[in-house]
Order: structure tokens, then C-alpha cells, then sequence
């Protein structure tokens, strides 16, 4: 699906590329011109560096050690990013780590595995607009996965947490999504209610959590 979305004829960024499958695939569909694959940690690295000499890759992917966004110079003319399977708030800090980066960057295709809103709001506060959302389920877990160009918008509370365009959509994964992380968090309100502690805080969090996502999806 992250393949799908990546446009045509571009050089690719692929942060924490793991063992470059991505830019090999998209390579061999003839999607993309060239590509850097990226990866922070050594045993990684190394994986993809082999994969792609494996695949006769080596003169269009350039396997880089490098953490986030420092994997690319402006010489390189990447024109397109993706960030996939990690967690929301770590993408939120590479894309903050690099922000002086991204002005050539058209297109960012961004899979948070958790904090979506963190990534909705760190994009928002620097003028990049989401224009497409999807959402899939595989092994009883749940993945958003955001394409992302240049530009302004103004989310509210609701479409930072759940997603403006899956909020329209309202697909049934969106639907087994939230009745899963309404039925979690009402378990932690039950906890929280039988503690000794003074939790009213959390509790008062937690219920509102509740309360949007029941509005959301249409329960009373």
C-alpha cells in the first residue's frame, strides 16, 4: 500500500529502510528512478547493502548508515520521503531533526505505528497538508499510513486523532480500529477507578477519549 502511493519517476528516501525491500520493489516495477535506503543500526545496514547487491541493485539504491533525514544532502535530489514502522512520535522527531531538509521534498509518505496525531500535528505546525489517508489491518493490528505534500491546513481535535479522510471514509477496519481502543481504554478507566491513588487526572483524560471516540462512531 506505502508502494502505491509513491510517486512515479522520483528519487526516494526510504528512513529505516531495514532490508531495502521497499526501494528493490519499487525498482522492479519500474516506479522509481533511484533510491537511498537508510538505516541507523549496523546489522541492518548491512542486511540491505547485501539485498540490493543481491538484486543487481547497487548503481540506482545507495545503502547509507545514517540516522533519519541525515541519510540525504540537497545534492542528492530526493523527492520524495517515506517513513514507515515506527512509532509516531520518533517520525515526529526525524522529520524535526531534518526540517531544514524537506523544502525540495514534494512528497512525504509517513506509516506511524501509534501517536498519529503527534505526526498530524508536527505537520500541521510546518505547513504540510495531508491530502490522502489509508488505514489496513493485518494480524490483528491496526496501520495508518499518510501521504503528505507541501502545504497548510487546520485540523480540529477530532481529525488530528482520528484522521480527516478516514473519518469520511469510515471504513470498517476505522470502525474495528476505534471499538478496539474504546474497549482498551474503558478497561484502564476500570483500573483506574479501583486504584487508591488519586487518579482523576488520567481519568478525566481517558473519558474524554472515550467520549470522542463514541461520537465518532455514532454510540451513545
Amino acid at each position: 500500500m506505502i508502494a502505491d502511493l509513491v510517486p512515479e519517476n522520483k528519487k526516494l528516501l526510504d528512513v529505516g529502510s531495514d532490508h531495502a525491500h521497499l526501494p528493490v520493489y519499487l525498482l522492479q516495477k519500474d516506479k522509481i528512478t533511484s533510491a537511498i535506503a537508510g538505516e541507523v543500526a549496523i546489522g541492518p545496514y548491512e542486511t540491505a547493502r547485501d539485498f540490493v547487491k543481491e538484486q543487481e541493485f547497487t548503481k540506482n539504491i545507495h545503502v547509507r548508515l545514517a540516522d533519519g533525514l541525515s541519510a540525504f544532502e540537497p545534492s542528492d535530489q530526493v523527492e520524495s520521503i517515506v517513513i514507515a514502522g515506527m512509532g509516531g512520535q520518533l517520525i515526529a522527531e526525524i522529520l524535526e531533526a531534518g526540517k531544514e531538509k524537506l523544502s525540495s521534498v514534494s512528497t512525504l509518505i509517513l506509516q506511524p505505528n501509534n501517536h498519529e496525531d503527534t505526526v498530524r500535528q508536527w505537520l500541521q505546525d510546518n505547513e504540510f497538508k495531508i491530502v490522502q489517508e489509508k488505514i489496513l489491518s493485518e494480524a490483528w493490528k491496526f496501520y495508518e499510513i499518510l501521504l503528505v505534500q507541501q502545504g497548510q491546513m487546520n485540523l480540529s481535535e477530532k481529525e488530528l486523532r482520528f484522521g480527516q479522510y478516514l473519518m469520511t471514509e469510515n471504513s470498517s477496519i476505522f470502525q474495528s480500529k476505534w471499538k478496539n481502543k474504546r474497549e482498551v481504554n474503558e478497561n484502564i478507566l476500570s483500573q483506574l477507578m479501583n486504584s487508591k491513588e488519586d487518579e482523576r487526572e488520567k481519568m478525566n483524560k481517558i473519558k474524554h477519549q472515550i467520549a470522542l471516540i463514541k461520537e465518532i462512531l455514532n454510540e451513545n
